[in-house]
């Protein structure tokens, strides 16, 4: 055996030998237990960063320990492929989206062989290509008829950078998520998906998802935010129309000293036809995001429309504002304004100078003012005529009763959650599959025309449009039902759209149609990886996607993924790695220098998986040593030749000792493996090992059993983390067969039994010395063995012994005056 490890060839040839050998290939075989193992997959940028080693290192290790147990594993691999990063890459360079992106996925596939990660890369998809998102279009065709989709004009976000759509989640504090540029909002035709169709699935099946971090459960449940309310309309003075709102403080009513609508609201519109202030302000409107996150930390801004509301039910005249905080998609575009109770409504009333009305005060009967700020919190009604006296919660259903009673409201549950947005105004993403016919209208693409493929070979000039929108040659077409001239739609999807659905076409890559049995069997995903950043994006709409497909028959499981991992960022000097701060570290250099396995054991010993790492160079010079401490200890043991068989009845009790700390070993990490997912203490469990195995120095027969046990024990332990040099390592102690196929060590529990355990002894409470005792010894033999230790004798020398107090299995305390 070679005395030096190197890396470099070790991890070539064990590599060239799983190739070979087809190791990590998953088998669709039905009568094994099986386990799904995914992590969320990359955009191929061009270079992977320690983000994405740290992501598939904790995948591959669950994955490999899984196998270990005797389970059919399934590790796939694959590139969320569409988005804008490769546009503006090819207007930068001049070169059309797909070479750069294929090129790119080239480049980082070797990245990802060379670290060793247990892929089944027959299963390897790109969501560019036409054979995948060919079936994304054919279930949206599905869903266009049974009307879940659909095209309407709405206020969207729009990124003036990208010359696209974002959809309210893609806004991060007013800014596009990708460029950073300031969002505006605009009116544009969108196409959208009915998600609220499934709003109470999606709330009520997070119960279902015991296994994902509260944290996740909570973001969504806000995120789809159900709330029980009241909807009521205002009369508008001198017209039939009626003004719509949804409150679910209904206990306020009394309270309303103004209704403020959307600048895109009907009643808005109208009253600035013959006022142009009013008019200016609606169109300064329009530079404001639609997010609601950002709505509510911008300014207030707002102007009277000159209308007059009528209130339900004390008929006095409110005065209608246009506000810049409310949303024309949400609800009805219009709220009731309660200064006195809402904090946002009391500013704006301050700002402009309007009535607050105090209706709820404190159930104690203390007062309190809402002259600066404004009283939140439920409590008893005054000042509301026939409601004075009530409780909130009393007042809410009195009043709702009362407003069903006049015809003018009824109690209702409503969301937070919107309808999904998946249209983009970009090239690089999937077309979506619709044709615009004069004579017929909207025509969805007929089945037998599928996929509608995307041209890859474009040019780009200064124009930051989409090309497609200027190729006739793709728009041009003929309409299916009518046989006329028509236009193609030239939107794209939303990339969201691709990673929706890529877990379950993972299970079958080959299948001629979206989907087939073998779906059933893999899905759902048991271990899914990913950034806690994704909560309200990815996992939302993949769960949405799995409903949809699981409706239309191509599953038959109600969630996507069983336990979720988010795991935490790399950073380096405090922040998070990136480009623009120059504090990125390359995994390709590192594995130039140190090999794989050094890359994998620091990234994966550094933090819990679960927290943020700071990334340390000498962290990964330590990771480097301990490796090469491994070798030399394999390699001193296969040179002092193989030892007895194990005799466990012959053991001496230095090397039961030994033994035991081995099957202690063995049962923590298998728990911080496979439950805790803390692979930091898993690796620090077999470092204490080799410490002991450092130690001891016995080179009987049975000493040389027990430490060629612990020896081949520490090997298998740490091949999930350090594939590479445990595998030629096993090779080393004399095995033929590959580890990736070998069972996972067992704990002896027999081993974990001491013939021995050693006793704290206090006098009067404070530690005087220790003694080792049978572990079957009666509290009896046990106080006598402390009375007879020689440093107690001296302790108690001339006092008496009042008392011995014995904890079994801890101490003994003597009490002695």
């Amino acid at each position: 055996m070679n005395e030096e490890y190197q890396a470099r060839q070790i991890e070539e040839k064990v590599q060239k030998m799983w190739d070979e050998k087809s190791t990590f290939r998953a088998l669709d075989d039905s009568t094994k237990e099986k386990f799904y193992c995914l992590a969320m997959f990359p955009y191929p940028s061009g270079r992977l960063h320690m983000g994405h080693v740290r992501n598939y290192s904790i995948g591959d290790v669950i994955s490999r320990f899984q196998r270990m147990q005797g389970k059919n594993v399934l590790q796939p691999m694959g590139w969320d492929a569409f988005g804008l990063p490769a546009e503006n890459a090819a207007m930068k360079n001049k070169v059309a989206p797909a070479k750069w992106t294929y090129e790119n996925i080239d480049y980082m596939r070797d990245q990802l062989k060379r670290l060793g990660f247990a892929y089944d890369w027959d299963r390897e998809i790109a969501t560019c290509k036409p054979d995948y998102y060919r079936w994304e279009q054919w279930l949206f065709t599905r869903l266009f008829k049974k009307g879940m989709a659909y095209k309407k004009t709405a206020g969207v976000n729009w990124c003036p950078n990208d010359q696209t759509v974002l959809a309210n989640e893609q806004v991060i504090d007013g800014k596009c998520w990708r460029c950073d540029t300031t969002v505006e909002r605009r009116e544009i035709s969108q196409w959208f998906m009915k998600i609220t169709d499934y709003a109470d699935q999606l709330l009520d099946d997070l119960d279902q998802l015991q296994g994902w971090p509260e944290q996740v459960r909570t973001m969504q449940r806000n995120w789809i935010g159900r709330s029980q309310g009241v909807e009521l309309s205002f009369d508008i003075e001198g017209s039939e129309e009626k003004l719509t709102v949804y409150t679910t403080r209904a206990d306020t009513l009394m309270g309303v000293t103004y209704v403020a609508v959307a600048a895109e609201h009907p009643l808005a519109k109208q009253a600035a036809e013959n006022n142009a202030g009013l008019k200016a302000f609606i169109d300064s409107c329009k530079a404001t995001s639609v997010a609601e996150a950002d709505m509510a930390t911008m300014e207030k801004k707002g102007m009277a429309t000159g209308v007059m509301a009528i209130h339900p039910i004390s008929g006095e005249r409110v005065p209608v504002w246009v506000a810049n905080f409310v949303l024309i998609d949400y609800g009805s575009g219009a709220v009731m304004s309660v200064p006195a109770h809402d904090s946002r409504d009391h500013a704006f009333a301050i700002t402009y100078g309007l009535p607050i009305k105090q209706v709820i005060y404190p159930a104690d009967g203390s007062d309190i003012s809402v002259e600066e700020e404004a009283y939140v919190e439920k409590g008893v009604l005054k000042n509301s005529a026939e409601f004075d006296g009530l409780s909130s919660e009393q007042a809410v259903d009195a009043i709702a009763d009362k407003l069903a009673a006049l015809g003018k409201g009824e109690k209702q549950v409503n969301y937070r959650l919107r309808d999904w947005g998946v249209s983009r105004q970009r090239y690089w993403g999937t077309p979506i599959p619709i044709i615009h016919c004069h004579a017929c209208g909207t025509v969805p693409v007929p089945e037998d025309q599928l996929p509608v493929v995307l041209p890859e070979d474009v040019k780009y000039g200064d124009d930051v449009g989409s090309p497609i929108k200027k190729m006739p040659e793709f728009y041009e077409t003929s309409c299916p039902q009518c046989g006329g001239k028509a236009e193609r739609e030239t939107d794209t999807f939303d990339t969201f759209f691709e990673s929706s659905w890529y877990y379950a076409r993972f299970t079958c890559p080959d299948a001629a149609a979206m989907l087939d049995q073998r779906a059933s069997y893999w899905t759902p995903v048991d271990q899914y990886i990913g950034g806690i950043e994704h909560a309200v994006l990815h996992l939302l709409y993949a769960r949405f996607f799995h409903k949809l497909m699981r409706d239309e028959g191509l599953l038959d499981s109600d969630e996507p993924f069983k336990q979720l991992l988010t795991q935490g960022m790399v950073l380096k000097d405090g922040s998070k790695m990136s480009k623009s701060r120059g504090n990125t570290v390359d995994p390709q250099q590192l594995i130039e220098k140190y090999g794989a396995d050094t890359v994998r054991l620091f990234i994966l010993f550094a933090a819990p998986p679960e927290q943020s790492l700071e990334w340390n160079d000498e962290g990964v010079d330590g990771a480097s040593r301990f490796l090469k401490r491994l070798w030399k200890l394999v390699a001193a043991h296969v040179a002092d030749g193989t030892g007895a068989s194990l005799d466990v009845d012959a053991l001496n009790p230095e090397q039961k000792t030994l033994r035991r700390k081995l099957h202690e070993t063995i049962a923590k990490v298998s728990d911080d493996i496979g439950r805790r997912h803390t692979f930091n203490t898993a690796i620090a469990a077999v470092m204490e090992l080799m410490n002991e195995l450092a130690k001891f120095d016995d080179d009987s027969e049975q000493g040389r059993a027990v430490k060629g046990e612990a020896i081949e024990t520490a090997v298998l332990l740490l091949s999930p983390i350090v594939p590479h040099i445990t595998q030629q390592l096993w090779y080393e102690l004399g095995h033929d067969e590959l580890l990736a196929d070998k069972r996972w060590p067992q704990c002896d529990e027999s081993a974990l039994v001491r013939d021995e355990i050693e006793l704290v002894v206090q006098v009067n409470g404070k530690l005087r010395s220790k003694i080792n005792i049978a572990a079957t010894a009666d509290n009896q033999a046990i106080e006598a063995a402390a009375l007879a230790d020689e440093k107690i004798v001296a302790n108690i020398e001339g006092k008496t012994v009042r008392k011995v107090i014995v904890v079994p299995g801890r101490l003994v305390n003597i009490v002695a005056s």
